[in-house]
């Protein structure tokens, strides 16, 4: 029997006047790697934020494993995009992906000897572990979201959100971020990715969310990902090439 991770029924959100999405259901299965497709505009990084309550909602219920989210929070790990963050913080690696540990050591309390420990080996799994002392204002981008994925590890949750981990990193950080997220799926973590790249999504996700203000379609990425769901999320036709797998496509590009 699949368990649900995460539950979103009647979901409704907006921006000022204008409503960014709508009727929005799905149910993740428990321990699956998914990828969040749609356009610009489509709402995915809002989707993410009001499901985390960082948003309101205007209408919906959301369940995390059968919990309301204050209940959950502590087994719920998130990495914003990159771009929202201010970089210009005065604090090194270290202490960023300590911060990770708040929720359970508490804020007013001093890290220990111990969650140093911790936030180092996560530091290391990403690969960062030289640069522990380095200023985050002075990491390249791809460094910074290694950092930022490093934080979100260290919380040891069992249910991921990345908005856009992988926008704007060389191809040695994309490779070494999708190794991670591939190993926390295989422990039995469930991970949720806003992504952008249509040519990867076979090759990274078993399973794909397509969005446009609301829920297209969801389902395991082999019948789902097809160039008809496709073109229905976009709004217009699809240019698909042959791939060497077989029985494969690949986005080549998309025309409205």
């Amino acid at each position: 029997m699949t368990h649900s991770a995460l539950k979103v029924v009647n979901l409704a959100a907006s921006y000022r006047k204008n409503k960014v999405l709508y009727d929005v259901n799905f149910d993740i299965e428990a321990g699956s790697l998914t990828g969040v497709v749609g356009p610009n505009g489509a709402g995915k990084s809002t989707l993410i934020k009001t499901v985390l309550d960082l948003h309101p909602a205007l209408t919906g219920e959301i369940e995390f494993f059968g919990l309301p989210f204050k209940k959950a929070k502590k087994k719920i790990g998130y990495v914003p995009q990159r771009g929202s963050v201010d970089w210009d913080f005065p604090t090194n690696a270290l202490d960023v992906v300590t911060m990770g540990l708040y929720g359970n050591i508490g804020w007013l309390k001093r890290p220990t000897r111990e969650d140093k420990e911790k936030a180092y080996e996560s530091l290391d799994k990403m690969g960062m572990a030289s640069y522990a002392n380095r200023q985050i204002s002075e990491l390249s981008g791809g460094q910074q979201q290694r950092v930022f994925l490093a934080r979100a590890l260290v919380q040891d949750a069992e249910l991921y959100f990345m908005d856009e981990p992988l926008a704007g990193v060389d191809a040695a950080t994309e490779k070494a971020i999708m190794k991670i997220l591939q190993e926390l799926k295989n422990l039995g973590k469930t991970v949720l990715v806003v992504h952008h790249d249509l040519q990867t999504v076979e090759d990274y996700f078993d399973h794909v969310l397509l969005l446009n203000k609301t829920v297209i379609h969801y389902g395991k990425t082999e019948t789902t990902f097809n160039p008809t769901n496709i073109s229905e999320t976009y709004g217009g036709n699809m240019l698909w090439i042959t791939s060497g797998k077989e029985n494969g496509h690949v986005v080549s590009s998309f025309n409205k």
